[in-house]
């Protein structure tokens, strides 16, 4: 049996309700919540709300800084949940280089819904402009064991139940 992860991260694409799920999960499973939204740089977040997407050269370092997150909070004896896009394998991968117990939670659903979601909500920074480009850059985490896809298109009270049976 697979010990039960140190992290868990909610991943998908902008609009999938990976930040929903993380702040439900990290007061159910007792652990820290982190958004790695808060870990983008102001010129990414200038770029993105300009309706431009991002390229790998920019995410790179920002990946870097969540893996370096993530080791320090796990050091510090903190279980952490992440709401991340872990749009590219890559990224992923570099989450896994860290050497964490990491258990993948990939919120997947229809760009109609996801579309529909964005439209809805106010306050972000990344327009609904950007969702194709969040689909384009997506590649699916298709046998990576450590993936747990969710569909997104029920309550959020279900989706957090198998999330955190995903958990466990």
């Amino acid at each position: 049996m697979t010990p039960a992860p140190q992290v868990v991260i909610a991943m998908g694409v902008s609009g999938s309700g990976k930040t929903t799920l993380a702040r439900l999960l990290a007061e159910a499973w007792q652990a820290t919540f982190l958004d790695a939204d808060d870990i983008h740089d102001e010129a990414a977040r200038a770029r993105m709300a300009a309706g431009l997407p991002l390229t790998d050269a920019m995410r790179d370092p920002w990946v870097a800084r969540i893996a370096d997150e993530l080791t320090r909070r796990v050091a510090n004896g903190e279980r952490v949940v992440l709401a991340f896009s872990g749009l590219r394998r890559r990224h992923r991968d570099r989450l896994r280089e860290t050497g964490l117990s990491l258990r993948f939670l990939f919120l997947h659903g229809d760009k109609t819904l996801i579309a529909a979601r964005m439209q809805a909500r106010s306050g972000h920074y990344m327009p609904a402009s950007l969702l194709d480009s969040q689909f384009e850059t997506l590649e699916m985490p298709a046998g990576e064991a450590d993936v747990v896809t969710l569909a997104i298109d029920r309550p959020p009270a279900e989706v957090l139940r198998d999330a955190l049976a995903a958990c466990t």
